[in-house]
């Protein structure tokens, strides 16, 4: 496995109620992943990507898209591919919110423009 494949296999991570949980109780973090992807893929892509991260479990399951209405017509959402990584004890991966970071320097130029 080359380096460039890894860094395709990690789409993103999943920011939901369970996974806020899983990820609180028990240090399992949840990411959409590639759909071809592996287990072992998915391992190496985690620590890769997450400097002294270390995988102890992968379990990926397939999730299918919903069928939805839009007026008359019927649509239907993409099946994706999704991935509870387990890391070892005490371990944590650090994901920025691009959203808390906006809104931060919105805040600090708004009191140093009410200071000046």
């Amino acid at each position: 496995m080359n380096n460039a494949r890894l860094y395709q296999v990690l789409r993103g991570p999943v920011f939901s109620e369970k996974s806020q949980m899983l990820g609180d109780s028990l240090g399992v973090q949840v990411f959409k992943i590639d759909s071809n992807a592996t287990k072992l893929e998915v391992k190496k892509a985690v620590e890769l990507m997450f400097e002294g991260v270390e995988v102890t479990k992968v379990n990926t399951l397939n999730v299918k898209g919903k069928t939805k209405r839009f007026g008359k017509s019927i649509g239907r959402r993409n099946d994706y591919k999704k991935a509870y990584v387990t890391l070892k004890a005490g371990q944590d991966v650090q994901m920025a919110d691009a959203g808390e970071e906006v809104a931060n320097t919105t805040a600090s130029a708004s009191e140093t423009a009410n200071n000046e």
